[in-house]
């Protein structure tokens, strides 16, 4: 087997280099051995890891080889909040009929009958914001991520339910942020229930909380008939049928909405934290974004707004620069395969790396600066620009997510002035399984825009 050069340190030092700083790491083992590297970072016996940063291998992985790999355990992190019927879960023709049936829902014309329902829930939650507020971005980003999947993808209003489903949540996806809460999900021995004090008793007692209220809502929408004129994503996959006229049943109904709760939320709040924070670091581009909007006019219908091309840009260029998720879901060779010169055996795992394709100056003249302009300049192939995955397990999320994007961003920008507290570029943190700006980022505000 030959495999693309790389670190000969032992695999248990490797995997916590990676572990302690996966962004330091790629960029250590990317000047050292290039955008394609061999790795050994899943524990002291870990199987070569080969990351891959090339457009042309990272294709390769998502379309012609495709059906060389497996996922097997590699998504087994995730069952215990997303549940066995959650999409991200299954393989072979069991998850492409889920897909089928999830991707209308979350199609970007369906979601466009959403668009006034995310500008107002901005509004609501920034109405507040008065000069000299000092403005906890990522906070605040993720407080609206939330309340958009529970009435955009859950379809609930705000009363009794609502209310206790949010509070459950927000305390789920707080703790789930820390390394040490989330240890219980990476080592099986963990999951023990010792009573309601045990740490996974307390997640599975929170945890069916948070079920309950679920398969309540889903309970009462079947006692009534199913209105064809809703549009929140929970009541147009309840009438989705596949092939053979099934429906989604009442667990996998359950499981889709916490994997897009899980997928989207901390993730697009991360996201908009970031295109506030570059747009505060270059006023030329935050000024250029401004008379975009300003030329809408007042009010402007999100479909409009949404197709804002240097407001895309800007969505675009912050998703690049620090992709949230670094990587895209890893691969193990099932098959021996051939790719760009190499011999892949069976059991080996490649890893389609964001970070990497998104830092290649082949691709991206300057990588670590921030310019919009280049998705002005070109269109990228969907191997070069990737903040999504792609192929058949690419983000499902991924339109709803850049709507949502779009009209937050626009929706704020349009209605307050800021100044930032970081006047020198700063380093990542990690938050969970995402990178974001430091806690300590603030947006003062400067006054109202008129």
């Amino acid at each position: 087997m030959t495999l693309p050069t790389g670190s000969r340190s032992p695999a248990l030092f490797q995997t916590l280099s990676l572990v302690a700083d996966p962004i330091a790491f790629f960029d250590r083992y990317s000047a050292k051995y290039g955008d394609t590297f061999t790795a050994r970072v899943l524990g002291p016996s870990s199987p070569p890891v080969v990351f891959l940063g090339r457009p042309e291998a990272i294709q390769a992985v998502f379309t012609t080889l495709a059906d060389a790999f497996e996922f097997g355990k590699v998504t087994n992190v995730f069952r215990p909040l997303v549940g066995n019927e959650s999409l991200i879960m299954n393989e072979g023709p069991r998850h492409l009929r889920q897909r089928q049936l999830l991707m209308p829902a979350l199609h970007r014309e369906q979601l466009h009958s959403q668009g006034h329902l995310i500008v107002d829930l901005t509004k609501k939650q920034t109405i507040d914001w008065k000069a000299p507020d000092a403005i906890a971005v990522r906070e605040e980003m993720s407080e609206i991520s939330l309340q958009v999947i529970l009435q955009v993808v859950f379809g609930l209003v705000p009363g009794e339910r609502y209310e206790r489903l949010k509070q459950l949540l927000s305390k789920l996806l707080e703790a789930i942020t820390s390394e040490l809460y989330s240890m219980q999900f990476f080592f099986e021995p963990l999951q023990q229930n010792l009573g309601p004090w045990s740490p996974w008793g307390q997640f599975l007692q929170q945890m069916a909380q948070i079920d309950s209220l679920i398969y309540a809502e889903i309970a009462e929408r079947r006692s009534h008939s199913l209105d064809s004129s809703r549009t929140d994503i929970l009541s147009v996959l309840m009438m989705a049928r596949d092939d053979s006229g099934e429906s989604l049943g009442d667990r996998e109904l359950r499981d889709q909405l916490m994997t897009l709760l899980l997928l989207g939320h901390e993730t697009t709040g991360s996201a908009l934290t970031w295109a506030f924070y570059w747009l505060h670091q270059f006023p030329e581009c935050l000024a250029r974004l401004r008379q975009e909007l300003d030329e809408l006019g007042e009010n402007p219908d999100p479909i409009a707004l949404s197709q804002s091309p240097y407001l895309t840009a800007v969505c675009k260029e912050a998703l690049r620069v620090y992709p949230i998720a670094l990587i895209s879901q890893p691969r193990k060779v099932k098959r021996t395969i051939e790719l760009e010169g190499y011999t892949y055996q069976p059991g080996t795992i490649l890893i389609p790396c964001v970070y990497l394709a998104h830092r290649r100056p082949e691709t991206y003249e300057n990588p670590a600066q921030f310019n919009p302009d280049r998705f002005l300049e070109r269109k990228f192939s969907a191997s070069e620009f990737l903040p999504f995955g792609g192929g058949s397990r690419s983000c499902i999320g991924m339109a709803l997510s850049m709507f949502e994007m779009k009209l937050v961003l626009a929706t704020v920008l349009s209605s307050r002035e800021f100044v930032s507290n970081l006047d020198r570029p700063i380093r990542p943190a990690r938050r969970g399984i995402t990178f974001v700006p430091p806690d300590r980022f603030r947006l003062t505000v400067v006054g109202d825009r008129r």
